[in-house]
């Protein structure tokens, strides 16, 4: 395999917009256009434009896609209607998380898995090995679709100006075939700033006209192109977690308190359940670390796998930190014992180099859009 990063198909416009490309997952991907302050703001009062043509696409058909996914993944996926998603996780057999995905369902015998791009081969050989003996198909579609999504306040006028799909119609966790500036798409309402928006799964040779076409559209609304960086300081305030971050194969989801996601009451085994019965117990009786949010007293910036400490002693550990521009102050996501989980535990300091830094822990999210 060759080690050149893989491009989107937006390459060439990234690059004439000036945007500084890093590489991400294999992928030339672009972090930032101008300001990443600017970005984030404008995503939260305006619209922003991302190219997420990174995330990995994997189609299931067949008579049993239904079934295989129920054994695959630990949601209950054949409850979900024709037109909806829904957030699941895919996990080892001793319940460490594989990643978190989401699942479209697009027709009776045919579902979307859309993973993180660090993991999409693995989750695609995994699916590919668990499908043996399901009368269903594992299709890896990652070169079948290029993904544009527009986040943001003012992106359901944008995208109305556009296309005659019914935007109204169309819930969260939700998707729906269309047409937007003339180019078929799959219009989907899942997004990961915590503002509304749309994410449009297109064919890669679309791509150029439908985000020039969105540019166009945006720009009295305030749109701008958006890089990776504002994205990650968006889920980061949204309180949204991300793989390798605040999830990992040494955590399971009650680990990483999203237990929610497994449905022990679906029919049937599935990779992972007794792990995972035995996870939900030990949780029950003795609480592992929890997620929670932390705002800085002072000015220096927390990051990942800094200590949590109190009293002199580490209590946790950074997950994910960076300065947020909707709070003005510098934030964090961490794993702390549930002894200095409760919003307002006085005491809780971040190790940033030695100097044990003054933070108010908070609950998540750190943001929420006003409905």
């Amino acid at each position: 395999m060759s080690n050149a990063p893989r491009h989107t198909a937006l390459d060439a416009l990234h690059r004439s917009l000036g945007a500084t490309m890093t590489d991400f997952a294999g992928w030339d991907m672009p972090l930032r256009y101008g300001s990443e302050r600017d970005e984030h703001l404008a995503v939260r009062t305006k619209a922003g434009l991302f190219d997420l043509s990174h995330m990995g696409e994997i189609t299931v058909t067949g008579p049993q896609a239904a079934a295989l996914l129920n054994y695959a993944l630990v949601g209950n996926i054949a409850s979900v209607g024709v037109g909806r998603a829904r957030y699941t996780m895919i996990c080892q057999a001793d319940g460490g998380i594989l990643d978190d995905l989401i699942v479209y369902r697009l027709a009776d015998a045919e579902y979307m898995v859309v993973a993180n791009a660090s993991n999409a081969q693995v989750v695609l050989d995994a699916l590919v090995e668990r499908s043996a003996g399901f009368d269903a198909l594992v299709r890896d579609d990652r070169d079948a679709y290029a993904l544009i999504a527009v986040q943001g306040p003012e992106s359901p006028g944008i995208l109305k100006s556009l296309t005659d799909a019914d935007l109204d119609g169309l819930k969260y966790y939700a998707g729906l075939p269309g047409t937007v500036a003339g180019v078929p798409a799959l219009i989907a309402r899942t997004g990961y700033t915590g503002e509304d928006g749309f994410e449009l799964f297109v064919a890669p040779a679309d791509a150029e006209k439908l985000w020039q076409a969105l540019t166009d559209a945006g720009a009295p609304a305030g749109l701008v192109p958006c890089g990776l960086s504002c994205r990650d300081t968006l889920r980061l305030e949204a309180g949204m977690p991300l793989y390798g971050h605040e999830l990992s194969t040494s955590l399971t989801p009650f680990d990483a308190g999203l237990g929610r996601v497994v449905k022990f009451e679906k029919e049937g085994d599935f990779v992972g359940r007794a792990a995972l019965e035995a996870a939900a117990a030990r949780a029950e009786e003795n609480p592992p670390r929890v997620l929670v949010g932390l705002i800085a007293e002072g000015r220096r910036v927390p990051r990942a796998g800094y200590s949590v400490v109190a009293d002199g002693k580490v209590i946790g550990e950074v997950t994910s930190g960076a300065p947020s521009p909707t709070l003005g102050k510098p934030i964090a996501m961490a794993y702390v014992d549930a002894a200095h989980a409760a919003p307002g535990t006085a005491g809780v300091g971040v190790d940033i180099r030695g100097s044990h830094e003054p933070y108010e822990v908070v609950a998540l999210p750190f943001y929420k859009r006003q409905k």
